[in-house]
């Protein structure tokens, strides 16, 4: 399956600059999702926005973003304004630092994405610039608008490409514990036999590691269910009511759906 595209711009650094797009490293599609149902119908359950006081759905249109100020008091924002906050960074990655490779403690990386030049003129500006991080064996320091939020990102060399990282904001991430008491003796018959058994346990990495054993059997009890299932024909549908604006045809409407569920006992 391709890639998906979900950001175009350009990287800069200094004068040189490269078109580029960005795609996501990882990916959920192999999960697997259920779809939440009406157990009596099997008809799928819709979420909605409804009103906190009034329980009553809300329309898209009276939606708004709303930031609290005080209790039950809001300052509200349309999402033209908030678009309107968006920096240059929104379509170019401009490189304005560089720090050593490693020197970033791995707490500060969030989502890693795929850099790509996106035209044969930006290969060589992109390939330029990839090479002379690499030389120096430093990373990329820049600033980039996703998900309407400016984030500062880290744009690492990696193969032909080059890897960018979202980074965590100052205040997302937590001081470290208090550190254990230095001055802690270990036994060195015990560091000894633990250091062997380190060893032992040692090997190559492989992507096979870390896969998830809980939706290898959820995939196997759903292919042992459609097996053991018989192929149902598919529920006729009620043929549709003509409103005449009256509403007591609500309670029409309602009597002739369930009448042509076929009367169907429930479980």
């Amino acid at each position: 399956m391709a890639r998906q595209t979900f950001w175009k711009g350009y990287l800069k650094l200094s004068l040189v600059t490269a078109a580029v797009s960005l795609t996501p490293a990882t990916t959920e599609s192999n999960k697997v999702r259920f779809h939440v149902l009406n157990r009596q119908t099997k008809n799928r359950v819709e979420s909605r926005y409804v009103d906190s006081v009034t329980h009553k759905p809300v329309p898209e249109r009276d939606q708004v973003k709303g930031y609290p100020r005080g209790e039950d008091d809001y300052v509200l924002l349309e999402d033209e304004e908030i678009e309107e906050v968006g920096l240059e960074s929104t379509r170019t990655i401009e490189i304005d630092s560089f720090v050593p490779r490693g020197s970033i403690d791995w707490i500060w990386y969030d989502k890693p994405h795929f850099l790509a030049p996106e035209d044969k003129v930006g290969v060589e500006a992109f390939c330029v610039i990839r090479e002379s991080m690499k030389a120096n064996d430093v990373v990329g320091i820049a600033r980039l608008v996703l998900y309407r939020r400016e984030r500062a990102v880290l744009l690492e060399p990696l193969g032909k490409g080059i890897v960018l990282w979202t980074l965590r904001y100052g205040d997302e991430v937590r001081d470290p514990v208090a550190e254990l008491d230095s001055k802690a003796e270990i036994d060195s018959k015990l560091l000894e036999l633990m250091t062997q058994l380190v060893k032992e346990e040692t090997k190559d990495w492989s992507p096979a590691m870390v896969q998830d054993p809980i939706q290898k059997r959820l995939k196997s009890m759903i292919r042992g269910k459609q097996k053991s299932l018989k192929k149902a024909a598919p529920a006729k549908k009620p043929a549709p009511v003509k409103s005449t604006g009256n509403v007591i045809n609500i309670m029409d409407a309602l009597k002739k759906s369930l009448a042509a569920e076929g009367g169907s006992k429930p479980r």
